[in-house]
């Protein structure tokens, strides 16, 4: 499998590619900004998006989508319970003092335990809300996409409309942490990182990490 990191925008968001080599048929997992640098790698590696997917809809992870669901016209996917955040990406920008964007539309909702194929590979989702009601996660082979659930060393935050850290809590012991601590973990912002290492390292998973104060 071929994983593309491209981070994007102010808030360097990672947008990831996934395909099983050039020229073959790609995932595309949130496009939230700067669509011509994802534009770009797509066409110039001759690869065939299949569709979109957001693992959730805050503003750095899908306030552009539109823009590359449009150009390339493939279907959009994200969790129904994240409508209300899509709805108001316009409003969510005008808080950071950015442009109005047209609005991307969702053309099915994503459900827990679902799979799908797409770039060659059998992709399942899970739902793991927590920092956002609708987040979900894709898991392909050996690999999670996350969002913004799980970081190298730390979590998503939970102050946000529909945040919970209970909620969040369960959604990575219950969907995450089941999964074989060589799984590679992609997350939305920063480095990859793997189960196993967050088992051992993160301070909100393993609390022997935790610094004194």
């Amino acid at each position: 499998m071929q994983v593309e990191q491209i981070p994007v925008g102010a808030f360097e968001m990672n947008c990831y590619i996934i395909a099983s080599k050039q020229g073959e048929n790609c995932l595309i997992i949130d496009p939230g900004d700067e669509p011509e640098r994802i534009i770009s790698f797509v066409e110039k590696n001759n690869l065939v998006p299949e569709r979109i997917l957001l693992t959730h809809c805050h503003i750095d992870h899908a306030r552009r989508a539109s823009e590359v669901q449009k150009h390339f016209k493939i279907p959009l996917f994200a969790g129904e319970a994240d409508v209300p955040l899509l709805e108001s990406l316009n409003e969510q920008a005008a808080l950071f003092g950015m442009e109005r964007t047209e609005l991307p539309e969702i053309d099915g909702f994503l459900d827990d335990g679902e799979t799908f194929n797409a770039g060659g590979f059998v992709c399942t989702v899970f739902h793991t809300p927590g920092h956002s009601p609708g987040s979900f996660c894709v898991h392909i082979g050996g690999s999670v996409f996350v969002g913004d659930v799980l970081f190298f060393d730390s979590i998503g935050r939970t102050d946000l409309y529909g945040g919970s850290y209970p909620v969040l809590m369960q959604s990575i012991k219950e969907k995450l942490l089941v999964l074989p601590d060589e799984t590679v973990v992609y997350p939305g912002h920063g480095p990859a990182t793997t189960i196993g290492r967050e088992k051992q390292s993160n301070p909100f998973l393993n609390p022997a990490q935790m610094p004194l104060t």
